[in-house]
């Protein structure tokens, strides 16, 4: 019987552990870069304590705003976002069939996948959700999801997680169910090609694929484990099995270190988040402890780094290196929902979702969001109270001066939103 920390090895297919085992990787020095560039609060000048000084004229001093003063004020509002593309079905806008709970762009970022309660995987060709060139800036384009679907895929049940298969060539897409199924898609053939039922029938909240070689599976699910297999193996037979919390709360997701190494973390109920070394699996290395109730995801931000999201409302930013907390960010609504939870790397933003409504964008220097939107009907600037943004994503590719934010409701609705880095000398 699983408990505490306790593993569970494949014996029968040794195959699936043997690059497991290898020496460990060098470590993880994945530092970026950004214009500004990504940094931490500078510490106010040492004051010699023996230097005396007027109240009054110290409290004059303290209060005349300063030229960084006015750089990070600037900084604070260097994005412009435009709302550019809304994708709804008018018919069944509002109903909770259509919930969309995960978005998901493949490798090349041309292609756009969707799922959620309407138990249909739904595949976007990202041009045709794009503005052109010619599209004026504040213009916005209103799609229906039957004529901007390229297709869909119906499934068995409905969808909470999907993740594009490493190495398939965006091929293959994997899926996580509330039937606690994890299925993998041939997207030529619109057929599945790889199920594995192995979390007792209770819900798969996430799955991921690692990058390296080779490629293991993971999925967290509410039988409160942390399951990781090999889809090479026939059936996907478990390479390790883990029980992060002792009481058995449900394990709410689970993401491999995009850049590379052996780091795996995992966000559970019993509001930690840990991560796990692959070729070890019997403890995690680390955990993190700050939120207040159940962490809903998990996210690397860079090698060194990564962000959590909880349903008491806020994000935090935590090294990877000693669990330390860095930053909190709050100012949207989260108390019992998924919302979404999504890192740009390239230019250091969050996005997420908000239970009044609205997708809010930190940048990871500050706790307060740069930005907030409203999913009003048709894309409108007001908020419709009815319902919560339930799913974000970033596309990764644009450079450090252009992003793309995609967004989903609870009503089914897509929005697509276009970041420009503003000139801060111009301002």
């Amino acid at each position: 019987m699983l408990g505490y920390g306790s593993l569970w090895l494949v014996q029968k297919h040794p195959q699936c552990l043997q690059n497991l085992t290898s020496p460990p990787p060098p470590p993880l020095n994945h530092d970026w870069t950004m214009n500004p560039p990504f940094h931490f609060p500078v510490p106010q000048p040492f004051q010699n304590q023996n230097q005396t000084q007027n109240p009054d004229q110290q409290q004059v001093q303290d209060n005349k705003p300063t030229a960084d003063d006015h750089h990070l004020h600037k900084s604070r509002f260097e994005w412009d976002f435009t709302l550019s593309t809304v994708v709804s079905s008018p018919t069944s806008t509002g109903a909770v069939s259509n919930t969309l709970g995960v978005i998901e762009f493949d490798p090349s970022e041309t292609v756009l996948a969707t799922g959620g309660i309407a138990r249909k995987i739904r595949i976007y060709s990202v041009k045709s959700l794009l503005p052109s060139h010619e599209q004026p800036k504040d213009d916005v384009v209103s799609l229906d999801h039957a004529a901007a679907c390229d297709y869909y895929i119906c499934t068995p049940a409905k969808l909470s997680s999907l993740r594009w298969r490493p190495g398939s060539s965006g091929r293959v897409l994997g899926s996580g169910d509330y039937d606690g199924v994890v299925t993998e898609y041939d997207l030529e053939s619109h057929l599945p090609i790889f199920e594995r039922d192995e979390h007792g029938g209770r819900r798969v909240w996430s799955l991921d694929y690692s990058d390296s070689d080779p490629v293991l599976g993971a999925s967290g699910s509410d039988d409160g484990t942390l399951q990781m297999w090999d889809p090479r193996c026939e059936g996907g037979d478990c390479v390790a099995r883990v029980a992060p919390s002792e009481s058995g709360n449900p394990v709410c997701c689970v993401e491999f270190n995009p850049f590379g190494g052996p780091l795996l973390a995992v966000g559970c109920a019993d509001r930690k988040a840990y991560v796990y070394d692959v070729r070890r699996m019997a403890g995690p290395v680390l955990s993190f402890d700050g939120h207040d109730k159940t962490v809903t995801y998990v996210r690397f931000l860079n090698g060194r780094s990564m962000v959590s999201a909880g349903t008491d409302g806020c994000l935090k930013m935590w090294s990877v290196d000693d669990a330390r907390e860095i930053r909190t960010y709050s100012g949207h609504t989260n108390n019992r929902s998924f919302v979404g939870l999504s890192v740009w790397r390239n230019g250091g933003l969050l996005g997420c979702g908000s239970e009044n409504n609205q997708v809010f964008v930190y940048d990871v220097r500050w706790g307060e969001p740069v930005w907030v939107h409203g999913f009003g009907p048709m894309g409108s600037e007001g908020c419709d109270d009815r319902g919560f943004v339930s799913s974000v994503c970033w596309r990764q590719m644009g450079g450090e001066e252009q992003c793309t934010l995609m967004a989903g409701g609870s009503d089914g609705v897509l929005q697509l939103f276009v970041g420009r880095r503003k000139s801060l000398a111009s301002d």
